[in-house]
């Protein structure tokens, strides 16, 4: 039996009804979970009766401007001394009960030092996005590390802060997230993880229900940030390209589409794809653009007023 304290760790903003059912969920999980810290963006948007539904959370309130995507999660690692946290978004919903079991299982190893798990996608989800979703996260479990660079490249580093996670004491001996970014803290986290020779385990059994239906304009800003992460950490990502992913993700879409009868959806891939990699670009490249544009490209606007 496995006695290793879990604390789940969650950023929120202006969460709705469906929060709640992430907590029930947390709540029923065939691995207890100790407690529920919560950091909440905007107080007059929390529900405060979810305090006493479920005693196990523990809520702090931020400011808006507050919010950083490292420094918010470095924060709050702090105030837990359990033996693994487990890294949550208010929108990933547990897909059963056996969540925490599963995606706690790889750390008994002592090599490995972070797990991620599968994400499957909604009931609105679109046909395209669906693809995406089984190209991320497989149905076949898969253990990452330093010898695999070669093979996967920027993949190695992956590991989703959707639903992830960490052993505290390789955590604290790395030196944990870093403290300002506007995106991409955990692939920074993990590429620590793998250039100091341990391992990240892909859970595929740890499922959970989260994917977005992005129109253009919100798949540009979201790459646009994406590129400024790249540009502003190039000791984690010169070592291994993004673009190539990125291109064999096109490629196998559109055969897929191809495939199963789907080219109508072909010119709209097509174009949701040039708006994610001109983001990208333009990322990659903000500091040859005016301030006012920069913060116009970005997903993340508070970000560039600190």
């Amino acid at each position: 039996m496995d006695n290793r304290t879990i604390d789940v760790i969650i950023p929120t903003y202006r969460p709705g009804k469906e929060f709640r059912l992430l907590l029930e969920r947390l709540k029923q999980q065939s691995v207890p979970v100790r407690r529920v810290v919560i950091i909440n963006t905007e107080k007059k948007f929390w529900d405060s009766r979810w305090e006493q539904e479920f005693p196990f959370t523990e809520v702090h309130h931020i400011k808006k401007e507050e919010f950083d995507h490292g420094g918010t999660r470095r924060k709050a690692a702090e105030l837990t001394d359990a033996e693994i946290m487990v890294f949550m978004t208010q929108d990933a919903l547990p897909a059963d009960r056996d969540l925490i079991r599963n995606l706690t299982a790889p750390l008994k190893e002592p090599e490995t030092a972070a797990a991620y798990a599968r994400q499957l996608p909604n009931a609105s989800c679109s046909f395209v996005e669906r693809y995406t979703r089984s190209f991320n996260y497989p149905d076949k479990s898969s253990v990452k590390s330093r010898e695999d660079l070669p093979v996967y490249g920027i993949k190695t580093f992956f590991c989703s802060n959707v639903c992830a996670a960490y052993r505290k004491d390789v955590y604290e001996s790395l030196g944990g997230f870093t403290g300002h970014t506007i995106f991409n803290e955990d692939m920074i986290y993990a590429s620590a993880v793998i250039q100091h020779g341990y391992r990240i385990a892909y859970a595929a059994d740890a499922k959970v229900i989260h994917s977005h239906n992005y129109t253009c304009m919100q798949q540009f800003r979201r790459n646009f940030d994406l590129g400024v992460s790249q540009a502003e950490y190039p000791e984690v990502f010169q070592t291994a390209s993004s673009e190539s992913e990125g291109i064999r993700l096109v490629k196998k879409t559109f055969r897929y589409l191809c495939v199963n009868g789907r080219r109508r959806l072909i010119p709209g891939f097509v174009l949701q794809s040039g708006f994610k990699y001109a983001g990208y670009l333009a990322g990659k490249n903000y500091r040859r653009l005016p301030a006012r544009m920069v913060r116009w490209c970005s997903m993340n606007k508070d970000y560039w007023r600190k």
